[in-house]
C-alpha cells in the first residue's frame, strides 16, 4: 500500500464540479495540496457543445480557481490555449503527476459515465495513489436510488418523489403532505389569458474573466453551433445566488399555473433560469428546495407553485440521476420503438414554416435554453412522431443545451421525450397532435399549417404524424393503459383508415427530412 505522501495531494476539479462542498475539497490543506482544473478539447468536443456552454464551463471554472487562490491554494490551472495542454482531463492528470513530487490523487467521481470509464482507467494504471469519493451535492445517493429501486417492476417517479419529501421533510406536516396532496399539477396547467405578459428576468452581464472566455471560445471553436452575444449566465455561487432570489421573490408565485406554458419570443417564461447553475455545481439542489418551500411557509408565494417547482428538482432532478447510472451503459443503447431516421436539418438550422420548432430552434441558439415543455412537447414530441434514431436526437440535446449533462439529458431525452427505454423514466410516449400545442402556446395562430386539417401538405405535421405514429407502433404500444382511448379510436377505423394514417404520416416525414437513416 502507498505510503501517506509527504508533499500533498492533487486534487481534481472538474468543469461541473464547482462547489466549496465538493467532497475532494473537504480536507484540503492548503499549505501542501495543488488543485488541478483543466480546459480540455475532449470534454468540449466530444460533442460539439453549443458555443454559450463552453464559455459558461470555462468561464466558471476560472472564477472557482481565482476564489480557491484567493483563500491561498495552490492551483494548476490549465487553459484551453495553453501551449502544452495535453487535450484531456486524463492527460492532465498524467501530466500534473510527471511535473511535481506528487503521489495521492484525489477526486469526487464525475458525473457521466464516459469520463468515469477513462477515470478508471487512470486509477487502475498510475503509480500514484487515487482515491474517488462519492458526489454527494445530490440529494439522493447512488447507493439510496438503488435500495429505493431494488424489487420494483416499475420505477415511478411520483412515488420516488414522495419517499424524498417524507425524507427532507420538504412540504411536509408531520407525516402528511401539506395540502393533504403529494402532487398539484392538475392546478399547473392554465393558459395564457387575459393579457398576462411574462415577467421581465434578471440576466447577468459578462465581467471582464466572462468576456475573455467568450473570444477564447470564439476563436477555438467558432463553428460550433449556437451564438454568444446574449450570453447572460451566472457563473460565480454570488451570481447564482442574485439569480435564485429574484426567481423565488418575483417569479415562483406564478411558476405552477403557467409553468407548462409557452409563448413566441419568450424563451423563459416563469421558469427559474438555475439549471445551469445547479448542475455546474454553483448551487445546491437541497438549499434550492428550501428557498422556495420559505416563500411558501411565509404566504409569498401558493404551494401548487412551490410543490410544482420542488417537484423538479426532488424528484425529476434525482430520479433522472438514479436512472442513469442505474443503467449505464446499457442503457445509451435503448430503442425500444426501433426508430431509424435521421433528424432532419431544421433542428439545426431553424428553417422552418412550423412557427412552435422555429421559435424553439431560434431561442436555442441564441440562449442555449428552452423550457422543459418546450423540450419534451415540441422538439421531443417531433422527434418521437417522425421516429428519429434516439443517438441523433441524444446528440442534439448534448450539443444544444447550456444545461446539458449526460446523466440528466439521456434519461430525459431517450426516455421520456423518445419513449427509447420501452417505459423506464414515463409511463407512455408523450406523442401529442397539433391540439395540445394550440392548447398551450400561441404559436399556431400565425403559423403555415393548419392545426385543425389532419391530412395534406398544409395540415400541421403534428396532426399528419400522429395516428401514423400510433398504428405503426401498435405491435409495441397498444398494450399501454394509458394509450387505451387513442387505440380504441383507432380500433373503431377500418383497415384502409388505419393504412392511410401510417402513408400519411410517411409522406410528412419525407416531406420534413426524416429520412431513413443509413445502416
Amino acid at each position: 500500500m502507498p505510503q501517506p505522501s509527504t508533499t500533498g495531494a492533487l486534487r481534481l476539479v472538474l468543469g461541473d464540479q464547482l462547489s466549496d462542498s465538493l467532497s475532494a475539497l473537504r480536507d484540503l490543506d492548503a499549505d501542501r495540496d495543488v488543485v488541478l482544473m483543466a480546459e480540455v478539447r475532449d470534454e468540449a468536443t466530444y460533442v460539439r457543445h453549443h458555443k454559450q456552454k463552453i464559455a459558461l464551463v470555462f468561464s466558471a471554472m476560472r472564477h472557482f480557481a481565482a476564489r480557491l487562490e484567493a483563500r491561498g491554494v495552490t492551483v494548476r490551472y490549465i487553459r484551453i490555449d495553453d501551449r502544452d495542454n495535453s487535450g484531456s482531463i486524463v492527460g492532465e492528470l498524467e501530466r500534473a503527476l510527471s511535473d511535481q513530487p506528487i503521489d495521492r490523487v484525489i477526486l469526487t467521481e464525475c458525473g457521466e459515465w464516459r469520463l468515469a470509464q477513462a477515470l478508471a482507467g487512470f486509477a487502475a494504471a498510475s503509480v500514484a495513489s487515487v482515491e474517488i469519493r462519492e458526489d454527494d451535492r445530490f440529494i439522493c445517493s447512488h447507493a439510496r436510488f438503488r435500495r429505493w429501486a431494488a424489487g420494483k417492476g416499475e420505477l415511478t417517479m411520483e412515488f420516488f418523489y414522495r419517499e424524498m419529501r417524507r425524507e427532507t421533510g420538504l412540504l411536509m406536516h408531520q407525516a402528511q403532505p401539506a395540502g393533504d396532496r403529494w402532487n398539484f399539477d392538475a392546478e399547473n396547467r392554465g393558459p395564457l389569458t387575459g393579457g398576462v405578459q411574462p415577467p421581465d428576468r434578471l440576466r447577468i452581464t459578462p465581467d471582464a474573466i466572462t468576456r475573455q472566455a467568450i473570444e477564447d471560445v470564439e476563436r477555438h471553436f467558432g463553428d460550433h453551433f449556437g451564438d454568444l452575444d446574449q450570453f447572460g449566465w451566472p457563473v460565480t455561487r454570488a451570481e447564482a445566488l442574485k439569480v435564485l432570489d429574484d426567481f423565488v421573490a418575483r417569479i415562483l408565485p406564478g411558476f405552477g399555473r403557467w409553468q407548462d406554458d409557452m409563448a413566441t419570443g419568450e424563451p423563459w417564461m416563469w421558469h427559474a433560469l438555475i439549471s445551469t447553475s445547479l448542475n455546474l455545481g454553483l448551487l445546491e439542489p437541497l438549499e434550492v428546495c428550501r428557498a422556495a418551500e420559505v416563500e411558501h411557509q411565509a404566504g409569498r408565494a401558493p404551494l401548487n407553485a412551490v410543490e410544482g417547482f420542488i417537484r423538479q428538482i426532488l424528484g425529476w432532478r434525482e430520479f433522472v440521476r438514479g436512472i442513469y447510472w442505474l443503467k449505464v451503459p446499457e442503457y445509451r443503447l435503448r430503442n425500444a420503438l426501433d426508430a431509424d431516421r435521421v433528424l432532419p436539418w431544421f433542428y439545426w438550422s431553424g428553417e422552418t414554416d412550423m412557427a412552435c420548432v422555429a421559435d424553439v430552434v431560434a431561442g436555442t441558439r441564441a440562449h442555449a435554453y428552452a423550457h422543459h415543455i418546450q423540450r419534451l412537447m415540441i422538439t421531443g414530441n417531433l422527434a418521437l412522431l417522425l421516429g428519429v434514431h434516439p443517438d441523433e436526437v441524444d446528440d442534439w440535446y448534448m450539443v444544444v443545451y447550456a444545461d446539458a449533462y449526460e446523466w440528466v439529458e439521456m434519461p430525459n431525452t431517450r426516455g421520456m421525450a423518445l419513449f427509447a427505454d420501452g417505459g423506464i423514466m414515463g409511463t407512455k410516449p408523450y406523442a401529442a397532435s397539433g391540439a395540445y400545442i394550440n392548447r398551450m402556446s400561441d404559436y399556431c395562430g400565425g403559423c403555415r399549417y393548419d392545426v385543425k386539417a389532419k391530412s395534406g401538405a398544409g395540415a400541421c405535421p403534428f396532426n399528419r404524424l400522429y395516428w401514423g405514429f400510433l398504428e405503426r407502433n401498435r405491435a409495441r404500444l397498444r398494450d399501454n393503459r394509458r394509450l387505451a382511448m387513442p387505440y380504441r379510436t383507432l380500433d373503431r377505423q377500418s383497415e384502409d383508415q388505419r393504412r392511410a394514417h401510417v402513408e400519411e404520416a410517411e409522406a410528412c416525414r419525407m416531406d420534413l427530412g426524416a429520412l431513413p437513416r443509413p445502416a
